[in-house]
């Protein structure tokens, strides 16, 4: 079922893809189209979470009570995660020879690093260097973002020579 979506989707994609042909491969214009996509879907889902579940309260798991803005971080986070692997997986990077599970531990591999970069990134810039946090949570994004392509075509996603 995964396939055939996310060759509709690659069908979907492709066809906006020629103004771009110019400036980037079509695989990183996938991706990006993947990635800007999972992102809306990650903020849309934040505020449904944040606003309509939690109505904006603590969540008390008995032994810990989690802030209703991480509260949601926690609840939204392992359904954007598995969204973006789908897309990268099935629209992106489709041709990988690697077995599914082996693709899924590496993305979150990718994904938990690009968490800390982001952590490390934020207390540098801004706590050590002064520099506007948006301006600063910005960079780190696009910084990341590269980062990401890079990690996802030649390790989690790499195509197996045979």
């Amino acid at each position: 079922m995964f396939i055939y979506i996310g060759c509709g989707v690659r069908k979907v994609i492709d066809f906006f893809y020629p103004p771009f042909e110019r400036y980037v491969s079509l695989q990183f214009f996938r991706y990006a189209v993947c990635g800007v996509s999972n992102l809306l879907f990650d903020w849309i889902l934040y505020y449904f979470i944040f606003n309509f579940v939690l109505r904006q309260q603590m969540l008390s798991l008995g032994f810990v009570t989690l802030s209703s803005h991480i509260a949601t971080f926690v609840l939204k986070f392992p359904i954007t995660l598995l969204s973006g692997f789908l897309l990268q997986k099935y629209v992106t990077f489709s041709t990988s020879g690697i077995r599914g599970r082996i693709q899924l531990f590496r993305y979150l591999l990718v994904v938990t690093a690009n968490i800390l970069l982001n952590y490390a990134g934020l207390k540098l810039l801004v706590n050590q260097l002064g520099v506007f946090p948006s301006i600063a949570n910005a960079s780190i994004s696009v910084f990341t973002a590269a980062l990401s392509y890079v990690l996802q075509k030649s390790f989690t996603f790499k195509q197996i020579q045979h």
